[in-house]
């Protein structure tokens, strides 16, 4: 039984006597274009498997993207036989009429492992050569005609400076005889007024004593008064800077009254309207209960909030301010989640909180630590990191006390020490475990 090798037709090829790697690149690239035209009509058990997938490339492409393969295999006579019988079969002339062409016969010798390839490449690798020396001979050539023209244009430009110095030369002689005779006249005058200078010398010593005793005493007086104006200029730089730290600082708290006074206003206004529909109260005086005698009612008392119901009592308080102690809260409720997701769940659902509430939120984070501070926040959360060196503990107490008295005013935070001193300053500690229940609502 015959198999597909047995049916293949071959033709016999000598081994090759050529060194396949050291070919010339013309060569190499005329063979690896009969190479890749053979290999869209060969079958495929002549097609070794290291080219199969170059087969599978359009044509234009094979001779460009497979050329080493493609010359590799072709040193393997099977392969070789193979390609040469398609190319005597579709193209004949390409392998048995010798072309003019020496790179495209001696590709065809190589092909056909033709005796006589050695001398065709020996001629391709020469002619390559001589095209090499002509072009370097060219350049050569260009680059002494250039070095000549620059010569010229250098001997041009000497030339030119020689006839410029020899002018030059001729006008400074002239100059210089118009120099010595001026010398000479000179000459005379100076002998002249040598003779009057004599006379006027002693009358000028005597001037110039009082003119020096009247110099220095000028000196001494514009020294004088360029310290007193150093010291007037430096009082006034002094007092200008001083009197805008001052505008500075009275602007400053000025604004910070005012925020003071509308947010104590807003707050009052609110409370007075919330316990007059609540109380149903009217107007008129004091009712007889408010007018018995020993007893008083409590003032400034702070409740405690110990469940979500009564925080969500203290939140409907009008422009209630809720401060939350970040870390604390998300450690009580979520210490898993690494630092930044803790901040972004607990930020995410303060927003959620702040649009169901209209509270005023702030949060406030530790700064130590964090790498990258987001640039913005959701709507209606304040997100507050401590500076260098400064503990959110602190911002959390300064926060409350710049808040105006009247204002109510809801930390979170399981920090007991942070909870007594804002109680003492009239706000309303939650503890974590609150906030996270009143969360758990939603």
């Amino acid at each position: 039984m015959s198999t597909p090798e047995d049916e293949r037709s071959t033709v016999d090829v000598p081994e090759s006597t050529v060194d396949w790697s050291a070919l010339p690149d013309v060569v190499r690239t005329r063979l690896a274009e009969i190479g890749a035209d053979a290999l869209g009509g060969l079958p495929a058990v002549d097609i070794p498997a290291k080219l199969r997938a170059v087969a599978r490339f359009a044509p234009a492409k094979r001779a460009k993207l497979g050329a080493a393969p493609i010359v590799a295999e072709l040193a393997s006579p099977a392969f070789r036989s193979a390609v040469l019988e398609w190319c005597r079969e579709n193209r004949p002339s390409s392998v048995d009429m010798p072309p003019a062409d020496p790179a495209k016969a001696a590709a065809a010798a190589v092909l056909r492992s033709d005796d006589l390839a050695p001398v065709y490449l020996e001629l391709v690798a020469r002619r390559a050569g001589d095209a090499g020396a002509r072009a370097e001979r060219d350049a050569a050539l260009a680059r002494a005609q250039r070095m000549a023209a620059d010569l010229a244009k250098v001997r041009a430009e000497l030339e030119e400076v020689r006839g410029a110095t020899a002018a030059v030369r001729g006008e400074s002689d002239a100059e210089l005889d118009k120099l010595r005779k001026r010398l000479r006249e000179q000459g005379v005058r100076l002998r002249e007024a040598r003779d009057a200078a004599a006379a006027a010398e002693e009358a000028a010593g005597k001037a110039r004593a009082e003119a020096t005793a009247e110099l220095a005493e000028l000196v001494a007086q514009r020294d004088r008064e360029a310290d007193r104006a150093a010291t007037e200029r430096a009082r006034a730089a002094r007092a200008v800077a001083d009197a805008e730290i001052a505008r500075q600082s009275a602007r400053e708290a000025r604004q910070a009254d005012e925020v003071r006074l509308a947010l104590l206003i807003d707050t009052i206004d609110g409370a007075v309207t919330g316990l007059r529909r609540e109380l149903s109260l009217g107007g008129g005086g004091p009712r007889p209960a408010d007018l018995v005698r020993g007893a008083s009612a409590g003032h400034g008392m702070v409740g405690r909030v110990e469940d979500p119901a009564a925080l969500d009592r203290v939140l409907a308080l009008p422009s209630v301010h809720l401060v939350v102690d970040g870390y604390n809260v998300t450690k009580t409720g979520y210490p898993e989640l690494s630092l930044a997701d803790q901040r972004d769940r607990l930020v995410r659902q303060l927003s959620a909180l702040a649009a169901r509430t209209s509270a005023e939120v702030t949060v406030v984070f530790d700064g130590a630590g964090v790498v990258a501070v987001p640039t913005a926040a959701p709507r209606g959360v304040r997100v507050l990191f401590s500076d260098p060196g400064v503990l959110a503990d602190d911002v959390i107490r300064a926060l409350v006390a710049a808040e105006p008295e009247g204002r109510p005013v809801v930390v979170v935070t399981s920090d007991r020490a942070v909870a007594d001193s804002v109680r003492r300053r009239g706000a309303h500690p939650v503890p974590s475990a609150v906030l996270i229940a009143r969360f758990g609502r939603v």
